[in-house]
């Protein structure tokens, strides 16, 4: 099933379908969210107002996370299986995942300094966020390091892998150690305790972002894949011209 999509042609035509829903959607709900956690969701009894960052740091932290894992699956597929698709997928995600993982890091940042009144502390967390966004800088260095592009793909493809098990770490990282985090709240085995005013804008904007992801991940692709296109008729001219 998942090389069936590695033939380029077919890939760009399921990509033209699905974009336009993909896009609209993401939109949608993206408004919703926004409306919703500005407006119709309640302040915290605690946070008051700066509670309504929440509905940015948390999908974002999501987002890098998931992206990330997006990123190993990517490369495995690339290392063994050798799918023509994995390494430009792998690559169109870094940049994204990284945004998400810088604005996981400033929106922590602002949400900390009026609830833990600093904007930074060195707990696990917080580092191993950190690490994660290092890690994606990383990954699209090594993408451009190698004149030959099979040896940077491979060389960011390995990172990628190994620095997998750095996902783990920022899940548990305030059940194993003492934290300024609070424990997880929504994804829980004895449900949620959020009340649902803030957890549905909040399921709301994580849908939303991912939907981002999905659509500029494809336009990425799809403009990688044009471009090779262009150098392969480009060099077919020179050599009949």
């Amino acid at each position: 099933m998942i090389h069936r999509f590695a033939n380029p042609g077919r890939f760009m035509r399921l990509t033209n379908i699905l974009l336009p829903w993909v896009g609209g959607l993401c939109v949608l709900l993206l408004a919703a969210g926004v409306y919703l956690a500005l407006f119709a969701s309640p302040p915290d009894y605690q946070q008051g107002e700066s509670v309504r960052i929440m509905y940015v740091h948390v999908p974002s932290a999501w987002m890098a996370m998931f992206v990330y894992t997006a990123m190993v699956v990517a490369s495995i597929f690339s290392l063994i299986w050798r799918h023509p698709l994995a390494d430009l997928a792998a690559k169109a995600s870094a940049p994204i995942g990284a945004s998400f993982a810088f604005l996981t890091l400033a929106t922590g940042s602002l949400w900390g300094e009026p609830m833990w009144g600093t904007w930074w502390v060195w707990d696990a967390r917080l580092t191993s966020v950190l690490i994660l966004f290092f890690l994606y800088l990383g990954h699209i260095a090594l993408m451009h390091a190698f004149e030959d592009q099979t040896r940077g793909n491979r060389a960011a493809a390995i990172l990628a892998i190994v620095g997998a098990v750095n996902i783990p770490i920022i899940k548990f990282s305030v059940d194993w150690w003492s934290t300024l985090h609070q424990p997880a709240s929504v994804m829980r085995m004895d449900g949620p305790t959020i009340d649902p005013s803030m957890l549905w804008p909040l399921l709301i904007m994580g849908v939303a972002f991912k939907l981002y992801y999905v659509a500029v991940v494809l336009l990425r692709i799809k403009s990688e894949l044009i471009a090779a296109r262009t150098r392969a008729l480009g060099m077919a001219k020179l050599k009949t011209a």
